[in-house]
C-alpha cells in the first residue's frame, strides 16, 4: 500500500511537471506549487526545503543582467562579437559555438544568445557554410555556458548551501570541472558537426529558395559587412562594472579564507557563497546604473529581467515540490535504488538529463533532483561532474532557443525532420552532453 501511495505521488508529481511545462512562462511554478498543496494537505507530507537561497541569487544576477542591458553592454557585446565574428568567417562553425559559450558563461543567461544567433546564421550563409553546422553547437552552447558559469541560477543552485556548498563543494569546483569540460565537448560537437549534411550550395532547400528569389546569393556575400554597431554612451562602463562584479564572484569562491569573517556565538564563520553572490551582484546592479547611465524603468522592462522573473516564479513552485517529494519518501528510495546508483551512478545523470527535458531549467533540475542523489550517497564531486546532464532539453525541439535558431536560417538548412525528434540539434546535444561529463570524471579522477 506505501509503494502504491509513493508511485500515485511521484505520478501526480510528473503530471504537474508536464502541465506547468505545456502553460510556460509562470506555469511551471504555480503548477508546481499545486503539487506541494496535494503532497502536504492530501498526503500529509513535510514540506520539503525552500529554495530561498538560489531564488535570492537569481533576483540580484539577474537585476544585474537587466542593468547592463538598460545601459546597452548586452547590445555592445554584441558588437564586438559579431566584429570578431567577421574578421573569421571561415571558422563560423567553431567560433560562433565558442562566442555563444562565452556569452553565457560571463552572463549566467542563455538569453544572450538571441542576440548572437542571427549574427552566426548571416555570417555562414554568407560564406557559403551550412548555417545549420554552426547554429546547431552555438544553441547547445548557450546551455552549457550556464552550467559553468560562477552567476547562472543552476551554479547558485549547485553551491548552495543545502545541496553541494554544505558538502565540501565550492564555487572554484564548480568552474574547474565544467569550464574545461564544456571547452572541450562543443570543439568535439562543432568539429563533428561540420562534415555532417550536404554543403549549403548542394542543398535541395537553400537550391530552392535562391532559385524562388527569397536567398540572393550576391547580397549574402556582403552581409557581414552591416555589423558594426556604436555602443551608446556607458556601454562601454557598464560592461567593465559587470566584468568587475563576476570577478569579485569568482575570486572569493576561489579563495573561501578570503571572504569577511564574523565571531558568531564563540565560533568564527565566515560569509557563505550565495551571500556574497547576492551581495556583490546587488551592489554592481547600482554601479552599472550609475556608470552606464541606465534607465532604472527600462532595465524592468527587458526581456532578461522578464525571464528571470519567470526563473524565481519556476524554482520557487518546482523545486519546492520536487523537495518535498524526494525528502518524504528519502528511506523508500535509499532502501530500493541507492545500491544500483551507487554502483552504475551515471544512472542519476540520465535522471537529470530526462527530468530536464519536462523541465526547461536548469537550475529547477538541480533543485528537484540533487536532494534525491545526495540521499543515495553518490559522491559530490561525481555530482559535479554530471552537472552538464541538466541541459537535456534540447532533445525536443521546443526550447525559446532552439525556435529562434530554426527560425534565424533563411537557408532552411536547420529544421525539424518528419519525426520531431530528428532534428539539428540532437547529435550535438547528446555530444556535448556525454562529452563535458566524461571530461569532467575524467578531472576529479586526476585532479582531485
Amino acid at each position: 500500500m506505501a509503494t502504491t501511495l509513493i508511485f500515485l505521488q511521484l505520478a501526480i508529481v510528473l503530471a504537474l511537471i508536464f502541465i506547468g511545462a505545456r502553460v510556460g512562462g509562470i506555469g511551471l511554478g504555480v503548477y508546481g506549487m499545486v503539487g506541494v498543496f496535494i503532497l502536504v494537505f492530501i498526503f500529509g507530507l513535510k514540506p520539503g526545503n525552500l529554495p530561498i537561497d538560489v531564488m535570492l541569487i537569481i533576483v540580484s544576477v539577474i537585476t544585474a543582467a537587466a542593468a547592463l542591458q538598460a545601459a546597452g553592454g548586452l547590445d555592445y557585446l554584441v558588437g564586438v562579437a559579431a566584429n570578431f565574428l567577421r574578421k573569421h568567417p571561415e571558422h563560423i562553425t567553431y567560433y560562433g559555438p565558442l562566442t555563444t559559450w562565452l556569452f553565457c558563461l560571463v552572463a549566467g543567461t542563455a538569453h544572450t544568445s538571441y542576440s548572437l544567433l542571427p549574427i552566426i546564421s548571416e555570417i555562414a550563409t554568407a560564406q557559403k557554410i551550412r548555417p545549420e553546422r554552426p547554429l546547431s553547437v552555438a544553441t547547445v552552447a548557450a546551455s552549457l555556458g550556464i552550467t559553468g558559469s560562477p552567476v547562472s541560477a543552476a551554479t547558485a543552485a549547485i553551491i548552495s548551501t543545502d545541496l553541494l556548498g554544505g558538502r565540501g563543494v565550492e564555487l572554484k569546483d564548480v568552474l574547474l570541472i565544467c569550464i574545461p569540460a564544456s571547452f572541450i565537448s562543443i570543439l568535439i560537437a562543432s568539429f563533428v558537426q561540420n562534415r555532417i549534411g550536404k554543403e549549403l550550395e548542394e542543398d535541395e532547400e537553400y537550391q530552392r529558395r535562391v532559385a524562388a528569389g527569397t536567398i540572393n546569393p550576391e547580397k549574402d556575400a556582403a552581409i557581414i559587412e552591416t555589423f558594426q554597431k556604436s555602443p551608446r554612451p556607458g556601454a562601454k562602463a557598464s560592461v567593465w562594472a559587470f566584468l568587475f562584479g563576476v570577478a569579485l564572484v569568482v575570486f572569493f569562491g576561489s579563495f573561501p579564507a578570503l571572504r569577511p569573517s564574523f565571531l558568531v556565538e564563540g565560533e568564527m564563520k565566515s560569509v557563505s557563497m550565495p551571500e556574497i553572490i547576492e551581495i556583490i551582484m546587488m551592489s554592481v546592479a547600482a554601479l552599472i546604473l550609475l556608470v552606464g547611465k541606465a534607465d532604472v524603468k527600462e532595465a524592468v522592462r527587458g526581456n532578461v529581467f522578464g525571464a528571470g522573473m519567470n526563473a524565481v516564479v519556476a524554482i520557487f513552485g518546482i523545486a519546492w515540490m520536487g523537495d518535498t517529494f524526494f525528502n518524504g519518501h528519502m528511506d523508500f528510495f535509499r532502501e530500493h535504488i541507492a545500491d544500483i546508483v551507487q554502483q552504475y551512478p551515471f544512472l542519476f545523470a540520465v535522471a537529470l538529463f530526462i527530468m530536464s527535458i519536462m523541465l526547461f531549467s536548469q537550475a529547477a533540475d538541480v533543485r528537484t533532483m540533487y536532494p534525491l542523489g545526495i540521499g543515495l550517497g553518490i559522491a559530490p564531486l561525481s555530482l559535479v561532474a554530471m552537472f552538464p546532464a541538466v541541459n537535456g532539453y534540447f532533445f525536443l525541439p521546443n526550447y525559446p532557443t532552439t525556435v529562434a535558431a530554426i527560425n534565424f536560417d533563411r537557408t532552411g538548412t536547420t529544421r525539424i525532420g518528419r519525426f520531431v525528434v530528428n532534428h539539428s540539434f540532437q547529435l550535438s546535444g547528446f555530444i556535448t552532453t556525454i562529452v563535458s561529463i566524461a571530461v569532467g570524471y575524467l578531472i576529479i579522477t586526476f585532479l582531485y
